[in-house]
């Protein structure tokens, strides 16, 4: 837990409590004869305020906090991916996958994450299963697959694609 979700939490208990003694104590007047129904309702009406605005902002912290635990475990992936691929130099696609325990096409769609973010440059053969890192001057040269000997193609934004068999390569 972070700390962000804790304060979240603590908040809504706050709230709950604020109205909680706020309530007891108009039942409490009321049952004692010092105060008539439309006072209680009032005091309800007056601690349910500052209740739910607190119990408003410790709603936002846990929304807030769970969006960022997600957005950094992504990161995580991705920068595992990059660790890998740095280290080995090659890595087949289904050590990815069974390392982040995730799908062949959600490793497709991180790689070219990682490619539109500028932070990898390789290539890689989606038939044969296997991501190369590269430098990215050889790459920029590059005019003839890699592994066919087809003439390769713009496919997007820093991507190269030979049509003939496949392989993409990225530019960074």
């Amino acid at each position: 837990m972070n700390l962000g979700r804790v304060s979240g939490i603590l908040m809504i208990l706050g709230g709950l409590l604020i109205f909680g003694f706020g309530a007891l104590f108009a039942l409490g007047q009321t049952a004692a004869g010092e105060l008539n129904v439309g006072g209680a309702i009032v005091g309800l009406g007056l601690a349910a305020i500052p209740a739910a605005i607190l119990a408003a902002i410790g709603v936002v912290l846990v929304t807030r906090s769970r969006q960022e635990q997600e957005e950094g475990e992504e990161r995580a992936e991705l920068r595992k991916i990059l660790d890998m691929v740095a280290s080995k130099g090659e890595v087949q696609i289904r050590e990815l996958v069974l390392e982040l325990g995730t799908s062949r096409k959600e490793v497709q769609g991180q790689v070219h994450s990682l490619v539109g973010m500028g932070l990898f440059s390789g290539y890689i053969n989606w038939d044969e299963g296997t991501l190369y890192s590269s430098e990215a001057s050889s790459i920029h040269e590059l005019q003839r697959c890699k592994f066919c000997g087809g003439e390769v193609k713009f496919a997007g934004k820093g991507v190269l694609h030979c049509p003939y068999c496949g392989a993409e390569y990225f530019l960074s």
